[in-house]
């Protein structure tokens, strides 16, 4: 069975998180943050395993699933809950393969052009953007803006949420553009107080 996922507040963790990321991604589970995904590039397997498994002790007792980045080979020893993949990662069909029916399985989308073509029954949600230029991804695709990321939420058939350079201050937009969460880096990972920056962000998705 499906483990049930909350896009709300969806914490990406980088390497340089301020406290380290497992103290920094525990901090804003304390906060509210609703869904984790793990992403390191350049992380060797092992200690990329190791820190998932940590996450995944952390977060399961709260009922917070932890998602991998691109490599959805990873997902099962890890035990988490399924995987994000980019549009130059594995396509979806392998992707899915891989994790099994049971999986979530989340797929960013960059522009409307992306939503052709997809086997949408084998996708659980959307990560739609970047909105806003971002300095955690300098390769990003150009920014959607509020425009292009209602234009997205209005024709996916699934779940989005919107991320790219994104902090409290953008919730209001975020939820008017029709999407269901909003996706963090730097404002939680790079947060004084990520608990603090997490409450601050999940109050005003609740208004």
């Amino acid at each position: 069975m499906k483990p049930t996922f909350d896009l709300s507040l969806y914490c990406v963790t980088d390497p340089s998180a301020r406290f380290g990321v497992e103290d920094t991604v525990a901090k804003a589970a304390l906060g509210g943050a609703t869904l984790v995904q793990l992403r390191d590039k350049d992380a060797p397997e092992g200690a990329f395993v190791a820190l998932g498994q940590a996450l995944v002790a952390r977060l399961k007792p709260l009922g917070i699933a932890l998602l991998i980045n691109d490599r959805v080979h990873l997902a099962r020893p890890i035990g988490a809950a399924g995987a994000h993949i980019g549009q130059s990662d594995e396509d979806v069909a392998t992707a899915r393969s891989i994790l099994g029916p049971d999986a979530i399985l989340g797929l960013s989308i960059e522009n409307e052009k992306q939503l052709e073509g997809v086997d949408w029954s084998l996708v659980d949600y959307i990560g739609v953007g970047p909105v806003k230029a971002t300095a955690t991804k300098p390769d990003h695709a150009p920014p959607l803006g509020w425009a292009g990321l209602s234009a997205i939420c209005a024709a996916a058939p699934v779940p989005c949420v919107a991320i790219g350079g994104l902090n409290a201050s953008d919730v209001g937009h975020v939820k008017d553009a029709g999407a269901e969460g909003i996706a963090v880096v730097s404002a939680l990972m790079a947060a004084k107080d990520p608990t603090a920056a997490a409450r601050a962000m999940m109050e005003a998705f609740q208004t």
